[in-house]
């Protein structure tokens, strides 16, 4: 069961300054730095730059595709569902807030094996906030099992 604890200010030992203040999603550390998602030493942390919002990714696997599906890693991943050939169900260990996130994946061969294409299932409950299924296709159009498949959830 989880907790929500609200404060607006936390104070250091010391109790003569505050070396963090909360407000909204930005918190003003006791340097005077406000670390919001879009703020400038955010993006010099992550060497990107411009003016575009940096959206995080919010789920991540690295899995074997092929004989028992085994999870490599995985970030924001509980499991993944060996539904058949090339036929995978990835689920979320804390659910997305809602189905607009994207998918973004890759597959390959190791020694000769052929790489796949990744698609999203395209049945309508095969998205949720809670899970995703995917198919493995080959440049046949086959379905097909691969041991290396990668996927990227954003949102």
């Amino acid at each position: 069961m989880g907790s929500t604890l609200k404060v607006d200010n936390i104070v250091g030992t010391s109790g003569t300054s505050a070396p963090i203040t909360l407000s909204g999603d930005t918190a003003t550390l006791g340097s005077g730095v406000a670390m919001a998602a879009n703020h400038s030493g955010v993006k010099t942390a992550l060497n990107a730059s411009g003016t575009a919002p940096i959206y995080a990714c919010r789920a991540w696997v690295n899995f074997n595709g092929t004989g028992t599906v085994a999870i490599r890693g995985s970030g924001n991943v509980s499991s993944v569902t060996d539904n058949g050939t090339g036929d995978y169900t990835i689920n979320f260990t804390t659910d997305m807030s809602d189905v607009n996130y994207c998918i973004a994946g890759s597959s390959g061969g190791q020694g000769g094996t052929s790489n796949g294409a990744v698609y999203q299932y395209d049945q309508a409950t095969a998205k949720s906030q809670s899970l995703f299924r995917i198919l493995i296709v080959n440049s046949s159009g086959n379905v097909t099992d691969t041991p290396q498949i990668a996927i990227a959830v954003f949102r």
